[in-house]
């Protein structure tokens, strides 16, 4: 069922369209003039709007205006016994969802509704899957280090700057890739990642710039590599320390060229890539012992952001605890938890050696062995159940 609004001059389509619409099992709203839908539009919630073009006084084209100025997400479907090209064409542009004749086809109505509601079903589910996303991937703190990480991703985000994320594993550094992608002119374009420590060496180079059917004896068809897949986008070559010095070549002549050539292939694809690497290993010394090609490391590391391990931003465990005891209550669809001071006392007196991720693996264990509240004895208990 939808909530409708129903604005045109004339009585009889208005109470035609009211009782179709009824009928149908959605509640409508009727205005007889452009200025008495702007108002009841202003009130209510809709969830479409049905507007006559040639209305006396202020007409369909300033109404479809002055709401869209107002909310974006509402379709407006424009109705019109006058329908030329050039009126649709004008009314599809200045944002009505669609543009349909007098007399009413009621068939082509009701499909043209149905479309649009499922259309606004889809723009709310995407924009709370959005919310939920960016709300799994903030970087929570307020501690210096963490700002000074937060200041860095908005300067360095909005270039194409190559950035190079340094830190200890589990500290965050896929969370500041994602942020650097999110906050750039590349944020609608795909985020790709690669884990090339999880890759074996004699695959990464087919991983990274695919290969042909044939190049080798699993190949059974073509496939595009991930250089390919993040065209126009990010491209993230996260424990990039652990890449082999063959895919370094490949990769220094993808930055150099912006071009890449397919395993078993001896043709250049064009590629339009942001490449963000991370590292929890010293590159420096990886360079003297030959395991690191030092022209590649300078190629990657124009900006270097170094995330700070948990326990050099202690001051942010109440936050995190806070953000992580919301996310992972609502995982487990269950109330929050009460996490008492002494609780986070113990909490801070942990050598954290797994950072965040560790941090979040114990909020997790204490929520589901706790009760309704977490105190300094839980996290003795529970927090480091393996002891020496």
């Amino acid at each position: 069922m939808a909530n409708i609004l129903v604005i045109d001059d004339e009585k009889s389509i208005r109470n035609t369209l009211q009782e179709v619409l009824e009928y149908e099992n959605h509640k409508v709203d009727v205005a007889t003039n452009g200025s008495e839908g702007i108002d009841l539009f202003d009130k209510g919630e809709y969830d479409i709007v049905l507007c006559d073009i040639k209305m006396p006084g202020m007409d369909g084209i300033e109404v479809l205006e002055k709401l869209h100025e107002q909310c974006h997400d509402v379709p407006i479907i424009m109705i019109s016994g006058h329908g030329n090209i050039d009126t649709a064409v004008e009314a599809i542009k200045k944002g009505a969802y669609d543009f349909i004749e007098k007399p009413l086809d009621l068939n082509r109505l009701l499909v043209t509704m149905r479309n649009a509601t499922e259309r606004n079903e889809l723009v709310t589910e995407t924009k709370v899957l959005k919310r939920r996303i960016s709300k799994t991937y903030d970087i929570v703190g307020e501690s210096e280090t963490i700002i000074k990480v937060k200041d860095m991703i908005e300067r360095v985000a909005p270039t194409d700057a190559r950035v190079l994320i340094t830190g200890d594993n589990g500290t965050g550094k896929e969370l500041v890739a994602r942020w650097l992608h999110e906050k750039s002119q590349r944020a609608s374009m795909p985020f790709v990642e690669v884990n090339c420590a999880a890759i074996p060496s004699e695959l990464i180079e087919s991983e990274l710039f695919g290969h042909e059917k044939g190049a080798f004896t699993s190949a059974i068809k073509q496939r595009k590599g991930k250089f390919e897949q993040a065209h126009g986008g990010t491209l993230f070559l996260d424990e990039v320390g652990d890449m082999s010095l063959s895919a370094q070549a490949k990769v220094l002549r993808a930055l150099q060229e912006h071009k890449i050539t397919r395993v078993g292939s001896d043709k250049d694809i064009e590629v339009d890539v942001r490449v963000i690497t991370a590292t929890n290993k010293n590159l420096k010394d990886e360079i003297i012992l030959k395991n690191f090609r030092e022209d590649l490391y300078h190629r990657l590391s124009v900006i270097i952001i170094h995330v700070p391990s948990l326990n050099d931003r202690i001051d942010d465990i109440p936050l995190l605890a806070e953000h992580f005891n919301e996310q992972i209550s609502a995982e487990y669809g269950r109330p929050k938890m009460t996490i008492l001071p002494e609780a986070i006392s113990e909490l801070k007196k942990i050598n954290w050696t797994g950072n965040i991720r560790e941090f979040r693996n114990v909020l997790e264990r204490l929520i589901i062995l706790c009760d309704k509240e977490i105190d300094g004895k839980d996290v003795v208990a529970f927090a480091q159940p393996i002891r020496s």
